[in-house]
């Protein structure tokens, strides 16, 4: 994750003065950070939705969507076209649409970018299957399963064999290149210019922990944009990480089309923890009332829990080999000074302290009992005074 660089200040500041014309932001895409090569340009992008005559499943495969083509009041089913395989086959992702009767904010929320995380699919799923278009203003598109070949094998990165056997992490990869070198990179361009951008007035990309580590329910994202704020502001869970993180995230590639973007972190990976699910679920039906997508009352936000905001994160790296024992729990606030886990070796001898250097709450624990030296073991959320340029954290 990174602080808050001179780059992510212009950001932020053509953010705030483009946030009332977010609709039309799509044409500014030609701004956002590609790699390799540039990435195609809004308006070299298929426009409208393209049926490639394919069905899989009973479900109708699209390379491109523009949702103001499908009818109105229902539910849409639909298979994306992504990157090609070795074989010539597509990668393809399920994509759901619940259109409302009435036009109004379409809103994106995507799940899957790495694939050993569970619960914030299921968090999409069941915020989709709240949702009754007869009943709705506007859009919201689902994307469940973004980097297909890593869910597929429940692990983090995207594998590549193109020039030999290789872990990519998708989230690094954003907006993509539809001419890149990576499946991965493909992918992403593919996904970003004919599926997600098109679509959003918001956006929101749900994750989880890595596996091996533990997070507590918090969200990330940027608080000096006032739209994204509100939209953090609606979820009742315990910690706000106000930064923008690494470069290539899917939620800062929005950011960088002008659409309003933030990223919640739902626990632990390749587990679903329904007890934090529910309060991702409430808070996302939050943020739709908030867009007028639906009605009714407000469910809990941050107002109704004690919320912890944190500009940057410490993390405490082991040593040693051998096994830890952590003497705090997430969410529990530290002191500097403060020991926070022990390690012990085979012999059951203590090999090495950890203590905290700065005062906090902890938002990351390493799960696995087991760590080699370099290991992330703990991460805690505190305020910088004055955060520096890119802050890189270890996975």
């Amino acid at each position: 994750m990174s602080a808050k660089s001179k780059e992510g200040l212009d950001r932020r500041d053509f953010m705030i003065a483009s946030i009332a014309t977010v609709g039309a932001a799509a044409a500014l895409a030609g701004s956002a950070k590609a790699q390799d090569a540039p990435a195609p340009s809004a308006d070299q992008a298929p426009s409208g939705t393209v049926y490639t005559g394919d069905v899989i499943q009973g479900k109708k495969v699209v390379s491109a969507l523009d949702v103001n083509d499908l009818e109105p009041g229902q539910r849409h089913l639909l298979y994306f076209q992504g990157a090609q395989m070795p074989t010539g086959q597509h990668w393809h992702v399920s994509v759901t649409v619940a259109k409302g009767v009435q036009p109004g904010k379409r809103g994106v929320l995507t799940s899957g970018v790495h694939g050993d995380e569970m619960s914030n699919i299921h968090t999409v799923q069941t915020v989709m299957n709240r949702l009754d278009p007869a009943e709705m203003s506007g859009t919201v598109m689902a994307v469940t399963d973004i980097a297909r070949p890593a869910v597929e094998s429940m692990q983090r990165r995207w594998p590549n064999q193109g020039r030999g056997i290789d872990l990519i992490d998708m989230n690094r990869e954003w907006p993509g290149n539809e001419n890149g070198l990576t499946a991965a990179s493909r992918h992403a361009g593919l996904l970003f210019n004919r599926l997600l951008r098109p679509n959003a007035d918001f956006a929101i990309d749900f994750h989880t922990g890595t596996t091996g580590f533990e997070v507590t329910a918090f969200n990330i994202g940027e608080m000096d944009v006032p739209e994204i704020k509100a939209m953090l502001e609606l979820y009742p869970v315990g910690q706000i990480f106000d930064n923008p993180t690494y470069p290539g995230v899917l939620h800062n590639a929005f950011i960088d089309a002008g659409i309003p973007s933030f990223t919640p972190e739902i626990g632990a990976a390749r587990v679903l923890d329904l007890e934090m699910i529910a309060l991702f679920v409430e808070g996302t039906m939050n943020v739709l009332k908030h867009h007028g997508i639906v009605a009714g009352p407000m469910g809990r936000t941050g107002k109704d829990v004690t919320v912890f905001i944190g500009n940057s994160a410490f993390p405490i790296l082991a040593t040693q080999g051998g096994i830890v024992e952590h003497l705090v729990k997430l969410n529990d606030k530290v002191e500097p000074g403060q020991k926070v886990a022990i390690q012990r070796n085979s012999f059951g001898e203590v090999v090495a302290e950890y203590m905290s250097s700065v005062a906090g709450e902890v938002t990351g624990q390493r799960s696995d009992a087991m760590s080699e030296p370099g290991n992330p073991l703990v991460f805690i959320l505190f305020n910088k005074a004055q955060p520096e340029g890119a802050e890189a954290y270890p996975e």
